[in-house]
């Protein structure tokens, strides 16, 4: 595939650009820097759908080589794109909520029990309130509203930095990241939750079951590092299926409560056309992770390309979900 050229901006581009970033710091905290974040603002919100759905459109065709349909998609890719740009335009808040990593938590212990919920310590608006004294001496920091932001705390706590940090992720709107409007409208919070780890110290695996109206097709794997990635079947054979070139794709132990894991899976994703659902399993506990509707936020590229449309079939999409 031929790379677009992309000229480098000129010295006196390039000054042009940091004279300005500097006198916008210099406005930062005042009057006038608040009037011109609501402007931008309001702009944004008012350009968000027809900016959106040309990000989306833009993004699918630089990524593939070609213009997304979305009258008659045939391709899991195809499919999932679609999904972003028909929710671009807005959808049922049932997603939203299923997005939202602790409203989430009602839903799942109406499914299938309270008792497959990460033991939460905490959760709040404010990270300036995060009660350090009051936690054990290992937890997890996340958010409800994004991907990816995550930390372990173990033993004492940097309280200012991590403070600042999570006020960092709460101050954002995750969906301008890469336009997945189930994101846009959920209100941030942090979570603390219990750090889940084997008997000999590791951190559990992430077993991520890809549904199709309430039945597993396939069974991706996560390390904690993210270096490990393979796909599995149902009955646990090792699949060529894969579209990280950078992760390891071993054989791996099945998992004694396969069956069980599959289970809550179906139940959970029983209502929806296509959703991942991520679980973890320790000492043969499951516990659920999070419902994920646009994984990779459509960026991914199936490998080998006859997995797309394998996939693809499976996912008899609708309109609604």
């Amino acid at each position: 595939m031929q790379l677009e050229h992309q000229e480098l901006p000129s010295k006196m581009e390039q000054s042009v650009h940091a004279r300005g970033a500097a006198f916008r710091e210099t406005l930062r905290g005042t009057w006038i820097h608040h009037i011109f974040n609501k402007l931008r603002n309001a702009k944004r919100g008012l350009m968000r759908q027809s900016e959106g759905e040309a990000f989306l459109l833009e993004r699918y065709r630089r990524l593939h080589g070609k213009s997304l349909d979305v009258k008659n998609p045939q391709t899991f890719t195809e499919k999932l794109n679609c999904r972003m740009v028909l929710w671009n335009r807005g959808h049922d808040p049932i997603f939203t909520q299923l997005t939202d990593k602790y409203a989430a938590r009602a839903y799942v212990a109406n499914k299938v029990g309270e008792e497959y919920l990460i033991n939460l310590f905490w959760h709040g608006e404010d990270a300036r309130a995060i009660p350090f004294h009051t936690l054990p001496e290992e937890y997890v920091i996340k958010t409800n509203h994004a991907c990816r932001q995550v930390m372990i705390v173990k033993g004492p706590a940097e309280q200012d930095a991590i403070m600042s940090k999570v006020s960092g992720w709460l101050s954002k709107n995750y969906y301008w990241g890469a336009r997945e409007y189930q994101y846009y409208h959920i209100k941030p919070k942090v979570l603390i939750e219990e750090c889940l780890r084997n008997e000999d110290g590791s951190m559990t695996l992430d077993y991520k079951f890809w549904c199709f109206r309430g039945t597993p097709e396939v069974i991706q794997l996560n390390n904690h590092t993210r270096g490990l990635n393979p796909f599995y079947d149902t009955a646990w054979n090792l699949l060529d299926l894969h579209y990280r070139e950078d992760a390891a794709r071993p054989v791996v132990a099945k998992p004694a409560n396969l069956e069980q894991m599959m289970s809550i899976a179906s139940r959970l994703s029983a209502d929806f056309d296509f959703v991942r659902v991520d679980l973890y399993s320790v000492n043969e506990k499951i516990y659920f992770g999070e419902l994920t509707f646009t994984p990779t936020a459509g960026t991914m590229k199936l490998r080998p390309e006859r997995w797309d449309l394998e996939l693809g079939k499976k996912w008899k999409m609708s309109f609604d979900n």
